[in-house]
């Protein structure tokens, strides 16, 4: 297939980090330092209450804009959240949905991140899907059907045309923020499992059109290596991206092949 089908991409999640002159000088520090070539996309997602100052910060790059979370209604009496139609008026091009700390602190669930991953694709966002075992899941060797179960639910009802622009990004809960890192042969494993479920249940072109990421405690240090592992596409960075210096490392991952 044509590799550029599947172009790398790293995304930068701050989850609840950053006040508004804090995320404006995160924002500003990134693209002073961002020689952007066009081999790589590259998307950050500040807190929603930064997403407007941040997308003008970042005006004159091609730098994108990511939500954190989104809700499945466009309007309505739905106090404190944020639809998708919101994001995209505001400038972003991706929304994250289904991040394990969503599905763990605030209990979501595969039906309702399949409302929100509709949502978005009618929105005209590109959703990054978030999967990924717990470590008493993956001890039990539960990895490949916990796996399964939030593919197959979390994509329920999509058309092939949806998948022009979804992305999947696994990320072991056991691996987010512990500094722990899936093992190579465990993420290709993983990779390749999401990789054949979508030629079963969609087909192949949809299959190797899709970006698939991995996340969990990615740093400038192991990055190269990651790129490196068979399926995968590119990565979701967590704490890595408040900080210009490293996630501008991890985004010039290739200069240290």
């Amino acid at each position: 297939m044509d590799l550029e089908m599947r172009q790398p991409l790293i995304v930068g999640n701050w989850k609840m980090n950053g006040n508004l002159p804090e995320s404006i000088r995160l924002a500003t520090s990134l693209k002073n330092q961002f020689d952007d070539k066009g081999n790589i996309r590259v998307a950050i997602a500040p807190p929603f209450t930064a997403l407007y100052s941040v997308s003008i910060a970042l005006a004159e790059t091609n730098i994108q804009l990511a939500g954190q979370n989104m809700f499945w209604e466009e309007s309505g009496a739905y106090t404190g959240e944020v639809s998708g139609l919101f994001l995209k008026d505001i400038g972003c091009h991706y929304v994250i949905i289904g991040h394990s700390e969503r599905r763990q602190y605030f209990h979501e669930t595969d039906e309702q991140i399949n409302l929100k991953v509709q949502a978005a694709c009618k929105s005209e966002l590109v959703p990054i899907l978030c999967i990924g075992e717990n470590l008493k899941e993956r001890k039990a060797k539960e990895t490949l059907s916990v796996v399964e179960k939030q593919l197959k639910l979390g994509l329920k009802d999509l058309a092939i045309h949806d998948f022009d622009n979804i992305v999947i990004a696994y990320e072991p809960v056991w691996a987010i923020g512990t500094g722990e890192t899936a093992s190579p042969e465990q993420i290709e494993e993983v990779h390749h499992f999401i990789r054949g479920w979508l030629k079963r249940f969609f087909d192949a072109p949809t299959a190797n059109m899709t970006k698939l990421l991995y996340g969990g405690s990615v740093n400038p240090d192991n990055a190269m290596d990651l790129m490196k592992i068979n399926e995968v596409d590119g990565l979701l960075v967590g704490g890595a991206s408040l900080h210009p210096e490293d996630f501008i490392k991890i985004i010039k991952f290739e200069e240290n092949a």
